[in-house]
C-alpha cells in the first residue's frame, strides 16, 4: 500500500508538474504572442497613421496648387482685357459721347471680350458700369441675382488694392457661380464667373483615395466646394472646424479624424479630410484575426505569429505601395518626376515587342531663366506648372509624360499604333504642334518678355535600343536646335548629317 501510495504520489506530483508546466508555458505564450501582437498592431497603426498623413497633405498641397492654378488662370485671362486700348478708356456713363462712336467702340471691346472667353468655361465675361450699363456676356442668372445692384454690389467685392480685383462667392446664399471682379476703370469693372461645379476637375481624387472628403471654404468656414454632395454653402461640420481652428496650414490626426488644411488664394482654404477608422480599417480586420487565430493555437503561437506577422505586414505593404505610387508625380507639373519617368521608360524598352515603336522627345524651356529673373520665381512657377497642361494637350494617354529637370521634359512617345510608313511624320507633327503650343503662350504681365522650346528626338531601334542611348541622342538633337536659333525641333538623324 505505501509503495502504491507512493506511487500514485508521485504520479500525481509529476501530473502536477506536467500540468504547471503546461501552464506556465501556456501563459508565456500567451503573453509573448499578446505582447508581439500588441506591439505589431501599434507599429502597424504608427506607420498606416504616418504614410496616409504624409500622403494626404501632399494630395492637399497638389490641390491647394490646383485651385491656385485654376484661379490665376482665370485673373491672367481678365487682364489680358487692358490689351486693348478701348476696354479701358471707354466709360458708357459719358453723356456726352456720341452714339455711333459709342456703337462702335462696344462693338470693339465686345469683340475683345468674346475672343478671350471663347475657349474657356465662363459663365459671365463682361464689363458692367457704374450705371448697370452692360457690354460682353453677363448672364440672365448674374443679372437677376444682383438686380439693380449688379455694379454696386460686385464692386464691393473689389478688395485687394495693389491688383484692384478680387474674388466673391455667396451672395444671398448663392454659391452655384464664382465671380472675379477687376477694376477696369473709375467707372466700370470687368465680371468673370464660372460655375462652382467646374472645381470638381480640380479637385479630382486621385485614384485609391476615393475616401476622402475635399472641401474649399471660406475665411468664415462656409463651404464653397465639396466633394460630398449638398455641402455647398453650409458651414463647415464642427468636427473638422474644431481641429483647424487657428490653422492655416498642416496637418492633425487623432482617433476620429486625420484633417489637413492649406491656405489657397483669396483667403480661401483647402480641406481634406478622412475618418480615422476608415483609415485603419484593414488594420482593425486584421488585429480581430490575429486574437481569434491566437486564442486557437496557443501551443504553436510562436509559429503561428510569424505567420500571422506577414498577415499583417501584407495589408500595410499594399497601403503602403498604394500611397507610394503617388510620389511618382511631380507635384508642380502634375506628371512623372524624373526618377519613375526613366523607370517606366526603361521597362516600356526591355519589354519592348519586334512590331514595338518609340521615340524620345526632349523639351528644354528657351530663356526660362529670364523668366525667374525678370518675372520673378512665383510666374516661372506657373509657367512650369501649364508646360504639364500644353503636354498632356499635346500627347496622347499612351505616352509617358515626365519633368527631369528645372525647366527640361521628356516624352515618350508611344508609335507602335501608328502605321511603319507614318509613325515618323506622325512624331514630327506632335514636335510641331508642342513647338506652336509655345508661341505667344507666356508673356510678362506688360507683354514684353516671350519664352519658347527648343526640341529634340530621337527614335527607338533607329538611333538607339536603350534608354541612355536614346536620351543622349535626344539630347544632341535637342542641342542642335538651340545652335540653330531655338524655338524649333531637330531630329537626331539630322545631326548626323
Amino acid at each position: 500500500m505505501s509503495v502504491r501510495k507512493n506511487i500514485n504520489d508521485n504520479n500525481r506530483r509529476i501530473k502536477k508538474l506536467k500540468l504547471s508546466m503546461i501552464l506556465g508555458y501556456t501563459v508565456i505564450i500567451i503573453l509573448i504572442t499578446s505582447f508581439i501582437s500588441a506591439m505589431t498592431i501599434r507599429k502597424t497603426d504608427t506607420v498606416l497613421k504616418s504614410k496616409v498623413s504624409e500622403m494626404t497633405s501632399a494630395l492637399n498641397v497638389q490641390m491647394k496648387m490646383n485651385i491656385n492654378s485654376y484661379l490665376s488662370k482665370m485673373e491672367t485671362t481678365g487682364t489680358l482685357i487692358f490689351a486693348s486700348e478701348e476696354v479701358y478708356t471707354y466709360d458708357a456713363t459719358d453723356e456726352n459721347i456720341d452714339k455711333y462712336e459709342m456703337l462702335n467702340t462696344e462693338k470693339i471691346i465686345s469683340d475683345t471680350l468674346f475672343n478671350l472667353c471663347i475657349m474657356e468655361n465662363f459663365v459671365d465675361f463682361g464689363i458692367v458700369y457704374s450705371n448697370n450699363h452692360i457690354v460682353g456676356k453677363i448672364s440672365n442668372g448674374t443679372t437677376e441675382l444682383f438686380g439693380d445692384n449688379l455694379y454696386k454690389d460686385l464692386s464691393s467685392a473689389i478688395n485687394r488694392q495693389r491688383t484692384h480685383d478680387g474674388w466673391a462667392t455667396g451672395y444671398k446664399n448663392n454659391y452655384k457661380r464664382i465671380y472675379y471682379i477687376k477694376r477696369v476703370n473709375e467707372n466700370a469693372i470687368l465680371v468673370t464667373s464660372f460655375y462652382t461645379t467646374e472645381l470638381e476637375d480640380v479637385f479630382e481624387h486621385p485614384d485609391g483615395m476615393g475616401d476622402i472628403t475635399i472641401r474649399l471654404a471660406e475665411e468664415n468656414n462656409v463651404i464653397i466646394y465639396s466633394s460630398e454632395e449638398d455641402e455647398t454653402g453650409k458651414m463647415l461640420p464642427d468636427v473638422i472646424s474644431d481641429r483647424i481652428s487657428g490653422n492655416l496650414s498642416g496637418t492633425l490626426i487623432d482617433d476620429e479624424y486625420l484633417v489637413t488644411v492649406s491656405k489657397c488664394g483669396d483667403n480661401w482654404k483647402v480641406i481634406s479630410s478622412v475618418p480615422t477608422e476608415i483609415i485603419l480599417k484593414e488594420k482593425n480586420e486584421v488585429q480581430l484575426y490575429i486574437i481569434i487565430i491566437g486564442i486557437i493555437t496557443v501551443i504553436i503561437a510562436v509559429s503561428l505569429t510569424v505567420l500571422l506577422s506577414f498577415k499583417i505586414s501584407d495589408p500595410v505593404n499594399n497601403m503602403v505601395n498604394v500611397l507610394d505610387e503617388k510620389a511618382h508625380i511631380d507635384l508642380l507639373t502634375g506628371i512623372l518626376n524624373k526618377r519613375s519617368f526613366e523607370e517606366y521608360t526603361e521597362n516600356a524598352i526591355k519589354s519592348a515587342g519586334e512590331s514595338d515603336r518609340y521615340a524620345l522627345i526632349l523639351l528644354d524651356v528657351d530663356n526660362f531663366k529670364g523668366v525667374n529673373d525678370t518675372l520673378g520665381h512665383e510666374y516661372g512657377d506657373k509657367v512650369l506648372a501649364n508646360i504639364g497642361n500644353i503636354l498632356r494637350s499635346v500627347f496622347r494617354r499612351e505616352d509617358f509624360l515626365g519633368r527631369i529637370g528645372g525647366d527640361e521634359f521628356c516624352v515618350f512617345l508611344n508609335l507602335t499604333s501608328v502605321s511603319e510608313d507614318e509613325y515618323i511624320k506622325f512624331a514630327k507633327k506632335k514636335c510641331e504642334q508642342l513647338c506652336s503650343s509655345f508661341h505667344n503662350n507666356y508673356t510678362g504681365d506688360d507683354g514684353t518678355y516671350k519664352i519658347s522650346a527648343s526640341v529634340g528626338i530621337a527614335f527607338y531601334k533607329i538611333h538607339a535600343d536603350t534608354f541612355s542611348e536614346l536620351y543622349k541622342c535626344a539630347d544632341k538633337a535637342l542641342y542642335n536646335s538651340k545652335r540653330n536659333g531655338k524655338d524649333t525641333y531637330t531630329i537626331y538623324t539630322e545631326v548626323l548629317k
